[in-house]
């Protein structure tokens, strides 16, 4: 198999000519925005999300609490059977 380097490079020019001029190969114009539409169930999820946020802080603060203190016990049972199912 032969590689031709005046093949290759012929191949990048054209594409560099684009991108040092400026010029869009999509056609779109440059005044064109995007435009972004979210769903009524990415909202709802969203919401629920920030009204769980201060009840998840108020969590994990706790558990910070438990753990600086020493007082945090792991139940390895639980442990045990939430891996189990990926031991299988």
């Amino acid at each position: 198999m032969k590689i031709h380097e005046s093949q290759r490079v012929s191949r990048i020019l054209p594409h560099r000519t684009h991108a040092a001029s400026g010029e869009r190969v999509s056609g779109k114009s440059k005044n064109q925005k995007d435009i972004i539409q979210i769903s009524s169930e990415a909202k709802q999820l969203l919401e629920a999300q920030r009204n769980g946020s201060a009840e998840r802080a108020e969590r994990v603060q706790a558990l910070k609490y438990q753990v600086q203190a020493g007082t945090y016990h792991v139940q390895a049972e639980l442990v045990a059977e939430k891996l189990l199912p990926f031991l299988k």
